[in-house]
């Protein structure tokens, strides 16, 4: 299995600058799998400014539901996947900005996102946010979206061999206890 990495924080706490900082070094071909979806001006003009600070030579694969999918499409063991994020990932899943979120698609597609980490010869470092340390949201869709979070990042840190968690720009670093588990 490759060594794969989970970036955590809040928003704004550098995560996507700290998983650009990792690509940068990466000797071969950088893949950015991108899971943002342009619902609206305010995330159109943030998606731009992620792309504008990209290097030159990243590629970038766009991927707001089919994550696994396009990680089997890139895989190389030459190539580092870059995913940012999860979080939205998720969103796109269980608060799509038409129509009903589809429950039975995203459990089929978190399975076979957990069951491909481990058979990837790239390396794939995720960025997430933590969002599980604020006041229990209100809202029963909120409250399952916090959950579901807290869940996915428990169960791709499980997979990977490092977890950093991002605070006011600043990286700590540790391996997962038991990278080993799938």
């Amino acid at each position: 299995m490759a060594a794969h990495q989970l970036i955590v924080g809040g928003q704004r706490s550098g995560k996507s600058r700290q998983a650009e900082a990792l690509a940068r070094r990466w000797p071969g071909r950088v893949v950015v799998v991108a899971t943002a979806l342009a619902a609206d001006e305010e995330m159109r003009e943030r998606i731009a400014r992620h792309r504008a600070m990209r290097p030159a030579g990243f590629e970038t694969v766009e991927a707001p539901l089919a994550l696994a999918a396009a990680l089997r499409q890139a895989d190389d063991a030459g190539t580092l996947l870059v995913v940012d994020c999860l979080t939205l990932w998720l969103v796109n899943w269980l608060m799509p900005a038409v129509g009903p979120a589809d429950e039975a698609s995203w459990a089929a597609e978190r399975a076979a996102l957990l069951a491909l980490l481990p058979r990837l010869a790239s390396p794939v470092v995720f960025v997430s946010n933590e969002v599980g340390w604020g006041v229990s949201p209100l809202g029963r869709e909120a409250r399952h979206y916090v959950d579901e979070l807290g869940r996915l990042n428990q169960d791709v840190a499980r997979r990977c061999a490092t977890l950093t968690l991002m605070v006011a720009g600043q990286a700590w670093t540790r391996p997962v206890e038991d990278p080993s588990h799938a």
